[in-house]
């Protein structure tokens, strides 16, 4: 939350200055040449700045032991079809594997609606059956002929959140448009809502998983304030670019995908759209995650049996910066390790908000 400004001795207003508090950053090393994690790092294998400015490490803990947040966030708009049986398997092993008793999770799908499957809960049971409800959206042409670009009731069957839409809101996003055979796919929304309504309100590591082709459309809420969302709840943010070649998604021949000819997915009137692949990782480079991408050598089981490994061996480094800061402004962090005969990769988020 942000403080009023104070106003000085002769009228003008000063800004309010942070105080001093521990910053956590929750950060994932790997090797460079084959990826593999490293694990067996001490406080003195690395150095950390805050705006250039060298800071002491005053906490540290290797191999994160302490309550996880986690989110499901799965893009189930039409050309994601192919790959939700998928999600859905191998992402319930997932949480049976990789919650704890203290640790919860939640789900979200989101299309031309975003919807809050479960909430927050520790119960593997509701967040399975929340994972068996992902569902494909049907295709915008035969949204627009049949339901007039809606769902009964305004969204999918079930309502979302309480009251439709975003919590205490009442709020849904209608389709826009319609008749293009690419369906809508609310990322930066999905990721705006889960940080800010769910994430923020949760301490100690907090992680969301993200899946779909990374391309948005119809979102309200620009990639910027996406992100800056996620930063603000200090949440990470793990990408994981899904191809799907039968619904039209990226791999198709017919709409020049990544997965075999590494363009861009033409838009209507030709132009060029969005990279989802690059978004994707800038995503999760901001945040702090990793990316990946499943295709014929890349298996989602194999991804996640990283992310799961990933997870738990994340290095847990705290610090007390200068609380000089005005209290809302942005500050950029950098994060290294070092190791003998071995370089070295660190995957932490880019800065903090001040608060």
């Amino acid at each position: 939350m942000k403080r009023a400004p104070q106003a000085s001795s002769d009228g003008e207003e000063k800004p309010k200055l942070a105080e001093a508090r521990m910053i956590n950053v929750f950060a994932t090393v790997k090797e460079k040449s084959s990826g593999k994690l490293v694990k067996d790092l001490t406080q003195d294998d690395f150095a950390l700045d805050e705006e250039g400015k060298p800071q002491t490490i005053k906490f540290f803990e290797a191999q994160t032991a302490g309550p996880l947040s986690l989110g499901m966030l799965v893009d189930t708009s039409f050309q994601q079809s192919r790959s939700l049986a998928d999600i859905r398997t191998n992402g319930t092993k997932f949480i049976d594997q990789v919650l704890r008793d203290q640790d919860k999770g939640f789900v979200i799908h989101f299309d031309k609606d975003i919807e809050l499957l479960q909430d927050f809960t520790n119960s593997h049971d509701k967040l399975g059956r929340a994972m068996d409800l992902l569902q494909p959206a049907q295709p915008q042409q035969q949204q627009t002929q049949q339901q007039g670009g809606n769902y009964p009731g305004g969204g999918y069957p079930g309502g979302g959140y309480p009251g439709g839409g975003y919590p205490g809101g009442g709020r849904r996003y209608p389709q826009q448009g319609g008749g293009y055979r690419r369906g809508v796919a609310k990322i930066d929304d999905a990721i705006l809502l889960a940080s800010d309504e769910l994430m923020s309100k949760q301490q100690g590591q907090k992680a969301i998983i993200l899946f779909g082709d990374g391309v948005d459309s119809g979102s309200k809420t620009t990639l910027f304030e996406a992100l800056t969302a996620a930063q603000k709840a200090d949440t990470t943010i793990h990408t994981v670019l899904i191809a799907d070649d039968a619904a039209g998604g990226y791999g198709s021949p017919g709409y020049g995908g990544m997965g075999r000819r590494g363009g861009r997915m033409p838009m209507p009137g030709g132009s060029e759209g969005p990279d989802g692949k690059k978004i994707l990782q800038q995503i999760a480079e901001e945040t702090g995650g990793s990316f990946s991408s499943v295709g014929s050598f890349h298996h989602l089981d194999k991804v996640f049996a990283e992310l799961q490994d990933e997870l738990r061996s994340q290095y847990n480094i705290g610090y007390i910066p200068d609380p000089l800061s005005e209290v809302g402004l942005f500050r950029h962090i950098h994060l290294t390790a070092k190791l003998k005969k071995k370089d070295l990769v660190v995957q932490v988020r880019s800065g903090y908000y001040v608060r």
